[in-house]
């Protein structure tokens, strides 16, 4: 093996580098889920309301959603190494600042700026834009496998940060967070200094027979895309977020919400590993048109179905359903455009995915303080689910080569 072919597209190399990514996904994105762990324990802390509880959990994600697309472009500049490190650093700070909070605007500013936006955020889009450059046949499973990273975290953390909050106190649990973010991350992050060479085709499921390059583009794909995003985790964070309090407002507890959540997200994990082979078969478009429609009919399930037992399977279903849909929006998005424009637009989509979870967690919450239950944040979340599979309807619709409208992308 020569120097050069080393470093290549599916190369030993990449496969390598896709397992720190990995790693790297998987603790920075302790930041995402240790706001719904300690959402019942908020509310006490600081004496505020169940949106307000919420609000924490919004606010760092509204941070990552600005953070995502700045690292993003970082990131196209930069290289991934330079995102990275700034992201290990900032959640160290960060989950010290927040442990230390005297007031509640104060933790709620601490987890938007240190752990959402300067933290977090780097540990999503502009980790999986860097790995779609590493790979050619195998990119949906690499996309797939770094975008588990965020879903292992949420299926890892929340029992054992629940566990260390009831022996521990919120605050310790913090500050011992904020240390092991700090000491794996920065020096991982070093280990991605190579850039990658720019290859700007179509992965072999979506281009036809012979067919070179990207696919053909309609000029309102990417906003279509960055639409899509949103809805699909509106509809996707009324379970993720509010499960925890949905199971102690039904009398079993903050702990068996923990681990449904767990379990949604364990599952959420095998669902995007499965949906990246199928990507890889089938294409990113038909991967996502699968989940939406699996993704709405298991939320509709959560509505009759809220029994102890009932919830556990639900839960387990929902995470089958919706694990492959946010991946396939860097598989579309890598057909479609220039590479070297990979880590801004695929930031931007996934962007607009936690900007997504955001809303929806704050949505369901006040829902939940107007209507005094859960039911009518379960219907809203399936309308902004409603939404999501329109668009991907329309994005199969116009791609059909007989279109006239459609015109080539240029880089």
């Amino acid at each position: 093996m020569t120097a050069a072919s080393a470093y290549t597209p599916d190369s030993r190399y990449a496969w390598i580098r896709l397992i720190i990514s990995l790693v790297l996904a998987v603790v920075g994105g302790i930041g995402l889920w240790l706001a719904v762990v300690v959402l019942p324990t908020i509310q006490a802390e600081f004496g505020v309301d169940r949106a307000g509880a919420s609000f924490p959990y919004t606010a760092t994600f509204l941070g990552f959603a600005a953070g995502g697309f700045a690292m993003g472009k970082m990131a196209d500049k930069f290289g991934i190494t330079v995102p990275i490190t700034i992201a290990g650093v900032s959640l160290g700070i960060g989950f010290f600042l927040a442990a230390w909070s005297a007031s509640y605007w104060q933790f709620v500013v601490v987890q938007a700026v240190f752990i959402g936006f300067l933290g977090s955020a780097a540990t999503f889009g502009p980790l999986v834009a860097d790995a779609s450059q590493w790979f050619l046949k195998r990119r949906g499973i690499a996309i797939a496998i770094v975008a588990s990273g965020n879903y292992i975290a949420g299926t890892l953390w929340p029992p054992f940060m629940q566990a260390a909050i009831q022996s521990y106190g919120w605050r310790w649990t913090y500050m011992a967070i904020g240390v092991l973010c700090a000491v794996v991350m920065v020096p991982l992050a070093q280990f991605l200094r190579k850039r990658p060479h720019f290859h700007d085709t179509a992965s072999p499921a979506s281009r036809s027979a012979g067919q070179k390059g990207l696919l053909p583009t309609h000029r309102l794909l990417f906003p279509a895309l960055v639409l899509a995003g949103l809805s699909c985790c509106v509809a996707m964070s009324m379970p993720q977020v509010h499960i925890v309090a949905y199971c102690a407002d039904l009398g079993y507890g903050p702990a068996r919400g923990a681990e449904m959540l767990s379990i949604m997200l364990g599952f959420g994990v095998l669902s995007r590993l499965v949906s990246g082979l199928v990507a890889d078969k089938l294409g990113g478009l038909t991967t996502l048109i699968a989940g939406s429609a699996m993704q709405m009919l298991a939320l509709l399930a959560y509505i009759p179905f809220d029994g102890l037992a009932s919830l556990y399977v639900v839960s387990a279903i929902f995470g089958l359903s919706q694990g492959g849909i946010v991946p396939s929006y860097a598989l579309i998005i890598r057909d479609h455009f220039p590479a070297r424009q990979a880590g801004t637009r695929i930031s931007t989509v996934l962007t607009a995915t936690v900007f997504g979870m955001a809303l929806g967690g704050w949505m369901s919450g006040e829902i939940y303080d107007w209507t005094g239950s859960y039911t009518m944040a379960f219907l809203n979340g399936v309308a902004w689910n409603v939404l999501n599979l329109s668009i991907a309807l329309w994005i199969l619709y116009v791609r059909r080569p007989h279109r006239p409208s459609l015109t080539p992308a240029v880089a």
